[in-house]
């Protein structure tokens, strides 16, 4: 956090504005974070969404750091709190809820004197609208302090809640990957690297390589992807040398290499299903540049992302927005070259980078989610011209919604063939049918599946 001082001005004639002192900075941060956590679990948002009303807040990023921190051991911190209340947290009003995980999160996570963080969250409470509650906020954090090494005995006696992980999605895990499902919750609990990907068709990786050492950003290359970059200390983007210019885009390299395996050919004429916001469509493009790509997604205001991304880039695309399940009113009857469905999911994959998923999905979603996968890859089956290549796509490391979606498409489609696409050394593990990319390693991408099929002649 900035560090903030005052001081008086001797001349009357001149005024000067107050700026806030540093405890108040923390109080009014604390209590922001706060708010953003309880509308995440109030109204079922993305933490995007729920920080989007603090763009421009000058505290924006302690905020975000506080809000994802709190988010991404939720149930840790809960599980400290429950025994200091007197009643369950859930009986607890949510925005209260919410200031207590956030302070307790902040009295483990941060490097702030414990005293500090105590009063800068009774502060926090008044500046929340709950100045009634501010007592109770005291008592319970000290009780904290007090108790804290048996509380977090207690609470890390259970792998769901030392990992900070739903009970449902540590089984999940465990069933699906029982050799590393322990070190797949501790990534999710890891800070994404920031991930870039280079249009190598105007600039080499080597010279961006040069230009953000003259930049003063360290960087190393991602030995499996010739596109790949990741920076050591994550900046913002405006900090980028030539992002403004779109010679570079932020993309996790998992997600890049969805144009690899696609590979997409000069004049082909090339469907990205479920575009938004755009990433892939930009390294289809940049793959091939000369390829006829329609960019489709049922979702207008993030289909604006797609237009505004591709336009940085300076590449262009047919834009469609139209729902991939219903009848394609929008195809002109053409069969496509090159299909990639990157198909909706639980984001399994993800949750680093969104770590309130862990708290939103359900178990019951995987096979809702499943049956839309299986009727989305139909729909762009139909669509796809006999010897064309389709690549199926998630970002969920379960496998219903992964190889159990594609064994069930092969088997009633004699006319698919699955395929081994040139991927490098991709860190892909084959779990037939397709391969998955686990979040593992210092270099590791994000949790993808892929599944590369032929339609036969």
């Amino acid at each position: 956090m900035n560090v903030y001082t005052t001081s008086r001005m001797n001349n009357p004639k001149r005024k000067m504005q107050q700026k806030p002192a540093m405890g108040d900075i923390a109080a009014q941060v604390l209590a922001t974070a706060a708010g953003v956590v309880s509308k995440v679990f109030e109204e079922g948002c993305n933490a995007d969404d729920a920080l989007a009303p603090y763009e421009l807040h000058p505290q924006r990023r302690a905020i975000r750091a506080v809000a994802l921190g709190t988010l991404r051991w939720w149930s840790r911190c809960e599980g400290m709190v429950a025994p200091l209340l007197t009643r369950a947290p859930q009986q607890t009003a949510p925005l209260l809820r919410a200031l207590l995980s956030v302070a307790v999160h902040q009295l483990q996570h941060s490097r702030n004197p414990p005293e500090s963080t105590v009063s800068a969250a009774v502060n926090a409470a008044r500046l929340a609208g709950l100045a009634h509650a501010a007592a109770l906020v005291n008592a319970v954090l000290r009780r904290f302090l007090r108790e804290r090494d048996a509380l977090v005995a207690a609470v890390d006696a259970e792998p769901a809640a030392r990992y900070a992980h739903p009970q449902w999605l540590v089984d999940a895990l465990r069933a699906a990957w029982p050799d590393c499902w322990e070190a797949l919750l501790e990534a999710n609990n890891a800070h994404p690297p920031l991930t870039l990907r280079i249009d190598l068709t105007r600039i080499t990786r080597e010279e961006y390589l040069q230009r953000l050492q003259e930049a003063g950003l360290e960087a190393q290359p991602v030995d499996w992807l010739p596109t790949a970059v990741i920076i050591n200390r994550p900046v913002a983007v405006e900090k980028l040398p030539l992002f403004r210019e779109g010679l570079v885009s932020v993309q996790d390299a998992s997600a890049q290499l969805a144009a690899r395996l696609l590979a997409p050919m000069e004049n082909e004429r090339v469907l990205d299903a479920c575009a938004a916001p755009g990433g892939k469509s930009g390294a289809l493009l940049e793959f091939a540049p000369g390829v006829r790509l329609t960019a489709l997604d049922s979702d207008a205001r993030r289909m604006q992302l797609v237009a505004d991304n591709l336009q940085r880039i300076g590449r262009s695309a047919g834009l469609v927005v139209a729902d991939l399940g219903a009848e394609p009113g929008w195809w002109d009857g053409v069969p496509f070259d090159a299909i990639l469905l990157d198909a909706p999911c639980s984001a399994t994959g993800v949750i680093r980078r969104h770590p309130e998923i862990k708290w939103l999905r359900r178990a019951s979603d995987i096979d809702s989610l499943a049956a839309q996968q299986l009727r989305l890859l139909e729909r762009c089956w139909s669509m796809l011209r006999p010897g064309g290549r389709l690549v199926y796509a998630t970002c969920s490391v379960l496998p219903a919604e992964n190889a159990a979606v594609l064994a069930s498409f092969l088997a009633s489609h004699a006319d698919a063939r699955e395929t081994t696409p040139d991927s490098g050394t991709a860190p892909l593990r084959h779990c037939g049918p397709g391969s998955q990319i686990l979040p593992l390693g210092e270099a590791a991408g994000d949790g993808f599946y892929y599944a590369c099929l032929q339609r036969l002649e």
